[in-house]
């Protein structure tokens, strides 16, 4: 596993992240890889309380490519929530083209629940899920605050350059850009150009004066991709706005503002839209647009994965062998989730030690997971403790 990040301390309490980039294409080899968790990760990740562990507990939400065959990959965004006992993974379904690589902006955010020690995350302005084991965070405390690229299998993926905003909410509920002095850079590959090639080099680089601005990175395949200059703005792309049939004002936000402000500006979207800070500071449904957009999958016509590819997929991503798992067939609906999507997902158990998908050093009793009939798509996971949540 390699990486391109900037890990932040903000220099004071932090009660919410928030990060935005687009949907960029992300490509793979087409080959055999047997055994090999191949995926891409573009995400931010939010270290509420760093006493006990500089990885634990934590929450990450992102954008997340996968290898899923020879021809076939996944790509969507999904959070996690991670501890010293074990973790759990969602996909988020919700939104506008989740799973498209359109190049359109999204947003991802953790903001901390305004009683106890829980945060909730948001996605496109909309509540997507809650945590329920993370710790106290003690006044003082220095939480971090962690943004980038994440690969594995670097020489089977070709990344484009990822322009990625950052902020983080501080007790007053204001938010801020990170001090450049509080940010450090991680660049596991080192940097292209001069004596670090494609596809084992990442390109980089960290824009903005006194405060941090933004984070552009990107991961080769090969030396006609590098691209040395990155780009340092988020270009605007022209996109259709709320349908007139829908309400101007959802939640009390501005909903035409707010869809001009997704496509253009998602960083200044708190401040610039009415009505959507105080939306996000409540963790409502705040963007009309992106609730029900959702599409469930439905199989249809040799469109289903096989269940020896669930296996090797899973083996490969939980590092556990494959003879030791237990898949579960559709039919069954014995997943996680409920209703008619629990009939088109494959359930994969194992009671082996597994890292989990946080792929830390530390190794956790057990996992189970669900993946998509129709495109191999993990849906959810647990591993450890936080299965028997």
């Amino acid at each position: 596993m390699f990486w391109a990040m900037t890990c932040s301390q903000p220099g004071e309490p932090m009660i919410g992240g928030f990060a935005t980039w687009r949907n960029e294409p992300v490509t793979f080899d087409k080959v055999d890889t047997p055994n090999t968790t191949v995926q891409v990760a573009n995400y931010m990740r939010v270290s509420p309380n760093t006493e006990s562990s500089p990885i634990a507990p934590n929450i990450e939400v992102g954008l997340y490519a996968e290898k899923t065959g020879k021809a076939t990959q996944s790509y969507g965004p999904r959070w996690s929530e991670l501890t010293t006992q074990g973790g759990v993974t969602k996909a988020i379904k919700a939104g506008v083209n989740p799973t498209k690589s359109d190049r359109r902006n999204h947003t991802y955010m953790v903001v901390r629940q305004q009683s106890g020690n829980q945060w909730d995350i948001l996605y496109d302005f909309n509540k997507v899920g809650s945590t329920g084991h993370q710790l106290k965070v003690p006044r003082g405390n220095p939480n971090r605050i962690d943004l980038g690229l994440e690969v594995m299998g670097p020489q089977y993926s070709h990344v484009p350059n990822i322009a990625s905003r950052m902020q983080f909410m501080s007790e007053d509920k204001a938010w801020h850009q990170v001090a450049s002095a509080n940010t450090a850079k991680i660049i596991s590959l080192g940097t292209c150009g001069g004596t670090r090639k494609p596809p084992y080099c990442f390109n980089a680089k960290l824009t903005g004066g006194a405060s941090f601005t933004q984070w552009t990175t990107g991961k080769p395949r090969k030396a006609a991709e590098f691209a040395p200059s990155l780009t340092t703005a988020l270009p605007g792309r022209s996109l259709s706005v709320l349908s007139p049939a829908r309400n101007e004002v959802f939640n009390g936000v501005d909903q035409p503002a707010l869809q001009e402000c997704l496509i253009n500006a998602p960083d200044e979207c708190m401040a610039t839209v009415p009505g959507l800070a105080e939306c996000v500071a409540s963790a409502r449904m705040c963007n009309a647009e992106g609730a029900d957009s959702a599409v469930a999958d439905v199989p249809g016509p040799s469109t289903s994965v096989s269940g020896e590819e669930i296996r090797q997929r899973a083996a490969a991503s939980f590092a556990v062998a494959p003879e030791k798992l237990t898949v579960v067939a559709p039919s069954s609906g014995t997943g996680f989730t409920t209703g008619s999507e629990a009939a088109h997902v494959w359930t994969v158990t194992s009671a082996e030690a597994t890292p989990g998908l946080g792929h830390h050093e530390a190794n956790f009793a057990g996992f189970r997971a669900s993946y998509s009939e129709v495109t191999g798509q993990l849906i959810d996971a647990c591993w450890g403790q936080m299965c028997e949540s």
